[in-house]
């Protein structure tokens, strides 16, 4: 095959890779930035093509080779850069204060939400809070390890509701 017949027969497939690459990146820019690195890399890789083997599964292998590749180098670039912008913050420390006006309503929202609840699910569930493993708590309220699990997990239900406020 000569070079440009491999020219021709790249570019006649790649175009029936725009689907995919839109797939991989879910972004029109990349998904051309994508096609264009896999032609570019097959273009370069041509003595690599043993003729006789698919080259649309060749050219596949490529787009999801370099897809994989960008998205690594996008993961690592981000968690550099993230890592970066609160270095300013760190070194500020002395200067940000708490507001531990709000900290005080919520721990009381909190006891109150915890004091509202029915005996029979505050005290498995402030037992299971303060440590204790479930068989233990079955043992000492003489209830089925069964029913400890779900009154926790009903306070546990309870206390969410009551809190609704607090979550981010």
């Amino acid at each position: 095959m000569t070079t440009q017949e491999f020219s021709h027969s790249v570019s006649a497939i790649m175009k029936e890779f725009r689907p995919m690459a839109l797939k991989f990146t879910k972004n029109a820019e990349d998904a051309n930035d994508l096609m264009q690195e896999t032609m570019l890399k097959a273009l370069s890789n041509r003595s690599k093509f043993a003729i006789g083997t698919n080259l649309r599964a060749w050219l596949y292998t490529i787009m999801k080779n370099s897809f994989i590749t960008q998205y690594q180098k996008r993961l690592k670039s981000k968690s550099c850069t993230s890592s970066l912008d609160y270095f300013h913050f760190l070194n500020n420390m002395d200067i940000t204060t708490g507001n531990y006006g709000e900290s005080s309503f919520a721990v009381k929202d909190m006891i109150k939400a915890i004091d509202d609840l029915e005996e029979t699910f505050k005290t498995p569930f402030l037992l299971y809070f303060r440590g204790y493993k479930y068989e233990e708590i079955a043992d000492k309220l003489n209830a089925p390890m069964g029913t400890i699990k779900n009154r926790i997990h009903m306070a546990r239900k309870q206390l969410k509701e009551r809190l609704a406020d607090y979550q981010y």
